[in-house]
C-alpha cells in the first residue's frame, strides 16, 4: 500500500502514483473501493482520478468492470532504459528461435524476487502458459526464473530460500535444500528445466544470457532466455542449442 497520502498537503501526482501502485502482482483487477482501501484515499477522489487515468488510457475496465493497468503505462514502463535496450537487441533472436522451433519463446529478467517477462512469442502447439509480457511469476517455478535465481548475489538467494514458497502445481519444487541443489546443477550445467511446476501440461529449458560487467570483464547475468513446450524428452538437445546460440549473440550485441 502507499501510506497516507489523504493528507491536505497531499498533491495530485501523489494521489495519482498512490492509485497506480495500488496494483501490483497480487492485485492486478481492483475494484473502487479496494483502490481506495489500498491508496488511502476517500473513494469520492479515487472516482475522480480514475475517470482521468482510463480517459488518458493508463487504466482500462474489464467486463466485470474492475480497473486494470492500461497498456499505454505498460509502454511507457518498457521505455526504461535497461529493458528497452534488452528487449530491442533480443527482439530478432528470439524471432529467429521462434521460427526453428515453432514453441513459446521468453525473454524475462529478475525483478527482485520474481520473474518480469519483457517478451514472449506464443507457440504452436497447444501448451498451457500463463505468463504474457509485462507479467510476473515465482522464480523458483519457471525456467527462466530457476537460471536467473540460479546466478543471483548469494544472499538474495539464500534469503529466497526461507521463504515460503508458492506452489502453482503438486510438481513444483518448494523444498530449500532440494532447490537449493538444483540451483548449483544449473549454474554448473549452464541451463534449467522444469516439468509440469509452473502449469500441467509445460515443460520448460532456460539459460542465461550474460554479458561483460563493466571494468571487470567477468561476466554478469543480465536476463534469461527460454522455451515451453509440451515435453523435453525428444528435443532437448536441439532446443538447448538454439537457446544457447542466441543466449550468446544477445550476450555480444548488448551495449
Amino acid at each position: 500500500m502507499s501510506g497516507n497520502v489523504s493528507s491536505p498537503g497531499a498533491t495530485v501526482v501523489s494521489r495519482v502514483l498512490a492509485v497506480l501502485y495500488a496494483f501490483d502482482n497480487g492485485h492486478r483487477r481492483l475494484g473502487v473501493t479496494e483502490l481506495a482501501r489500498r491508496a488511502d484515499l476517500p473513494v469520492p477522489t479515487v472516482h475522480r482520478l480514475l475517470r482521468e487515468l482510463v480517459a488518458g488510457e493508463a487504466l482500462t475496465r474489464d467486463s466485470g468492470g474492475r480497473y486494470v493497468i492500461g497498456r499505454r503505462l505498460w509502454d511507457v514502463g518498457m521505455l526504461a532504459p535497461e529493458q528497452t535496450e534488452l528487449q530491442q537487441v533480443a527482439s530478432p533472436f528470439l524471432s529467429d528461435i521462434h521460427a526453428a522451433t515453432r514453441a513459446t519463446v521468453h525473454l524475462a529478467v529478475r525483478d527482485g524476487t520474481e520473474v518480469l517477462y519483457l517478451d514472449r512469442l506464443s507457440g504452436r502447439a497447444s501448451v498451457p502458459v500463463v505468463s504474457r509480457a509485462g507479467s510476473r511469476l515465482p522464480l523458483h517455478a519457471t525456467g527462466v526464473g530457476k537460471v536467473l535465481l540460479a546466478h543471483a548475489p548469494a544472499q538474495l538467494r539464500e534469503d529466497y530460500l526461507t521463504m515460503e514458497m508458492r506452489r502453482p502445481t503438486v510438481h513444483t519444487v518448494t523444498h530449500p535444500e532440494r532447490l537449493r541443489r538444483q540451483l548449483a546443477v544449473v549454474r554448473r550445467e549452464g541451463y534449467a528445466t522444469t516439468e509440469d511446476e509452473m502449469t500441467l501440461g509445460a515443460c520448460s529449458i532456460a539459460v542465461p544470457i550474460a554479458r561483460a560487467a563493466s571494468g571487470s570483464g567477468e561476466q554478469e547475468v543480465v536476463a534469461a532466455l527460454g522455451i515451453v513446450v509440451p515435453t523435453l524428452k525428444r528435443e532437448r538437445t536441439r532446443l538447448l542449442t538454439a537457446l544457447q546460440v542466441a543466449a550468446r549473440g544477445i550476450g555480444r550485441s548488448l551495449p
